[in-house]
C-alpha cells in the first residue's frame, strides 16, 4: 500500500529523535512526575477540494492539540513539557499529524516515544470520517485515550499502580422521552427505574477500582434538580469540581417508544470542562426494565474496557 505523506512525516519525526540524547534511560524512569511533550501535528489537505479551508483546519487542529494537551495534563502522575524546552526536560514525547485524503475521510497518523530510550512505545495509524468540529472532537477523544494508555505503560511499576482512583460524580441519569406516550413529568415507574440505572452504573464503575465515587446528594444547582444536565452546556463539570471530583459523569436514557431506547453518557474533566470521554448505544430493543442493562454493558465497554480515561 502506498505510504503518505502524512506517514513519511511522522516517521522523520520519529527519526529524528532516534539520535544521542542526553538524559539516560534508568533516570527518566525514576522521574515522577513523567515529563511528556506533545509536539503540534502537522497537517496535510490532499483532498483536492476545491473551497480553502486552511483557517477551518488550522482552528480544529489546534483545539484538538489544546484538548489532547489538557487530557494528559489532568492526571497528576504527568508534567506536561513545552516542546521548546532543553533536552532532558521530557521523557516521552508525542507527535504526529493528520492528513485530508477526501472530502469524507482523514488520516492521523501518532507515535509516543521514549526519548531517553530512543525507542518507539507507540505508533498507529488512525482513519477518521468527517471534517467538521463533533468528528474532530470524536478523534481526538479516541486518540488521547490510547496515547494516556501508552503513557500509564511507560510508568514505572511502583509508580503506575501507585495512583490513586480517580474521583468521579456520576449524576443521576435522565429521561428524555420521544414515545408517543410520553407525559408531562417523570412518572414514579420511570422514575424507579432511572434510580436503577444509576446504581447500577455507579457500583460496576466502583468495582472497576479505577474510580472513587463522589456523593453528589450536596449538588443543589438548579440543573440537578430539574435533571436538565444534558441541557446545561456542560455544567455538571464545576458543579463536580465543587464536590470535589475530577471528573463528571451524566447520562441520559432517550426512550423511542415503549420497546425501543437509546443510553448516552460523557465524561468531563472537572477543572478544564473538556470531555474526555462520551458513548452512545445507539437504538436498542427491550422495555423499561433493560435499561440498567443496557447503560452498564455501554459503559463497562466504552469507558472502562476501552482503555485507561485518565
Amino acid at each position: 500500500m502506498r505510504q503518505s505523506r502524512l506517514v513519511l512525516h511522522a516517521l522523520a519525526l520519529i527519526g529524528l529523535l532516534a539520535g544521542p540524547c542526553p538524559v539516560r534511560a534508568e533516570a527518566a524512569a525514576q522521574a515522577s512526575p513523567l515529563g511528556v511533550s506533545i509536539d503540534d501535528f502537522s497537517y496535510v489537505d490532499t483532498s483536492g477540494e476545491v473551497v480553502d479551508q486552511t483557517a477551518a483546519h488550522q482552528k480544529r487542529l489546534d483545539a484538538f492539540m489544546t484538548a489532547l494537551r489538557a487530557d494528559v495534563a489532568a492526571e497528576p502522575r504527568y508534567r506536561l513539557v513545552p516542546s521548546a524546552a532543553p533536552a532532558g526536560e521530557a521523557q516521552i514525547k508525542v507527535v504526529g499529524g493528520v492528513q485530508k485524503m477526501s472530502t469524507l475521510i482523514q488520516w492521523a497518523k501518532v507515535a509516543v516515544i521514549d526519548v531517553g530510550a530512543s525507542r518507539v512505545l507507540y505508533e498507529k495509524l488512525y482513519t477518521f470520517r468527517g471534517d467538521n468540529d463533533e468528528a474532530w472532537d470524536h478523534a481526538r477523544m479516541f486518540v488521547s485515550r490510547e496515547v494516556r494508555a501508552a503513557l500509564a505503560a511507560a510508568l514505572p511499576p511502583a509508580q503506575a499502580t501507585a495512583a490513586a482512583p480517580l474521583g468521579l460524580a456520576v449524576f443521576a441519569f435522565e429521561l428524555e422521552d420521544n414515545s408517543a406516550a410520553s407525559a408531562a413529568g417523570l412518572a414514579d415507574s420511570d422514575a424507579a427505574y432511572l434510580a436503577d440505572v444509576t446504581k447500577g452504573v455507579r457500583d460496576r464503575l466502583a468495582q472497576s477500582g479505577r474510580y472513587r465515587l463522589v456523593d453528589t446528594a450536596g449538588a443543589t444547582a438548579e440543573p440537578v434538580k430539574a435533571r436538565a444536565l444534558r441541557d446545561c452546556n456542560g455544567c455538571e463539570a464545576a458543579i463536580a469540581k465543587e464536590l470535589g471530583a475530577d471528573q463528571s459523569l451524566i447520562g441520559v436514557i432517550r426512550r423511542v417508544s415503549r420497546t425501543e431506547y437509546t443510553v448516552g453518557f460523557q465524561v468531563r474533566d472537572a477543572r478544564s470542562g473538556t470531555v474526555v470521554s462520551r458513548g452512545d448505544s445507539g437504538l436498542r430493543m427491550g422495555a423499561d426494565y433493560s435499561w440498567t442493562r443496557g447503560a452498564v454493558h455501554l459503559v463497562g465497554d466504552r469507558l472502562l474496557e476501552g482503555g485507561a480515561q485518565r
